[in-house]
């Protein structure tokens, strides 16, 4: 008879850069977030006043306060998988514990993307029922699972399509790491392929043939001579960028390769939806034969907000566009206007190296409580 383990335990009113180490030390990587969700699940179920409901691994915890504003505040649980060593055995995953050496900096996996974030959201939770002042908004917390991976899996998007009606709300913010700074909105990504055709022959005898890598040349021309554009967005300028992310074609040593195919990246502003994008790669890429694969619309800054704008000031600090597309862009499509707030620098998300300075967390946590007390 195998013996049940028992649930990790959450202390949620511990210092929120310890609680951020201990979810560190839970393996949540994509595929695997059952432990985390179950600990988060038993940890919010101890506090009075929220209202729970779980969905695979994913959990929508909500305040009933009758305030006249919602906000809802989300964060995903997963990350990518960890970094690996060669060893004697083989190349294994690294064990990668948490901890908080030096200076208060917190090494690990997700110690930036984003589980600094999920351990604003959860000691943030705890602290509204701790005999202090009530928020002076109702509060709808998020963690969701799947977000590292393909969108189709996206535990976000499985909560939106069964309890799309929890999701209702005025403002939402990410924990995504921003440094510490909003960041509004976020771009579009799509993915195409720019196929070319040939004719295979003896390579012997490539007069005989047409050659589909040759012919692929003025796709990459094109993408390196392309400029991208800069967009202002509602007052913010979101940079793109078009580019050759992978190329490959042909079917051995001696053959004339018949086909080439060149997958492209296009990061867009939010000014563009899905459609014109494609349409402007198209025409860059005229004459040739161009399939979208996969696409993901940005979402507007929405600062004009009373909440988002009542928000940014509360941080005090100069808004910034976010580059990369982010679930605020899901946030969108449901009219809820939207924005990126978390500790950590992006910059070292899923680095080898992924870390977080202890009181970047702590920093983040204050700013949450200010605005929403």
């Amino acid at each position: 008879m195998i013996a049940e383990t028992a649930p990790l335990t959450l202390d949620l009113r511990q210092d929120v850069a310890l609680l951020t180490a201990a979810l560190i030390d839970i393996d949540s990587v994509s595929g695997n977030e059952s432990a985390l969700a179950d600990a988060v699940e038993s940890a919010l179920r101890q506090l009075p006043g929220l209202k729970l409901v779980r969905d695979g691994d994913a959990i929508i915890a909500r305040t009933d306060l009758g305030r006249a504003e919602r906000v809802i505040l989300a964060g995903h649980l997963d990350t990518v998988p960890l970094p690996v060593t060669e060893g004697s055995l083989g190349t294994v995953p690294s064990s990668w514990p948490s901890g908080i050496p030096g200076e208060g900096v917190l090494y690990g996996r997700g110690a930036t993307d984003m589980k600094g974030g999920v351990a604003v959201q959860l000691a943030l939770a705890a602290s509204m029922f701790d005999g202090g002042a009530e928020p002076s908004k109702d509060v709808t917390f998020v963690f969701y699972d799947h977000e590292e991976v393909e969108a189709v899996k996206s535990g976000l998007g499985r909560l939106v399509r069964n309890h799309g009606h929890l999701l209702e709300g005025d403002f939402a913010i990410l924990l995504e790491p921003t440094d510490g700074t909003v960041e509004g909105g976020c771009n579009g990504t799509m993915r195409l392929e720019a196929t070319t055709a040939g004719e295979a022959a003896h390579s012997a005898r490539a007069w005989m043939g047409r050659n589909a890598i040759h012919a692929a040349a003025p796709i990459l021309e094109r993408l390196a001579a392309y400029r991208p554009q800069t967009i202002n967005v509602d007052g913010l300028d979101y940079r793109e960028s078009l580019n050759a992310v992978k190329i490959h074609g042909g079917t051995a040593g001696n053959v004339i390769p018949d086909r080439c195919v060149v997958e492209i990246n296009y990061r867009f502003a939010p000014d563009k939806s899905p459609d014109q994008a494609e349409a402007h790669v198209r025409q860059l890429l005229e004459g040739f034969d161009v399939v979208r694969t996969d696409s993901a619309a940005g979402a507007r800054p929405g600062l004009h907000h009373p909440a988002a704008a009542s928000f940014v000031a509360a941080v005090g600090a100069e808004p910034k566009p976010k580059y990369g597309w982010t679930d605020v862009a899901r946030f969108s499509e449901l009219g809820i206007p939207a924005v990126n707030f978390g500790p950590g620098d992006a910059l070292l998300a899923h680095k080898d190296n992924e870390h977080v300075a202890a009181e970047a967390v702590r920093a983040c946590l204050r700013a949450l409580q200010a605005w929403l007390s």
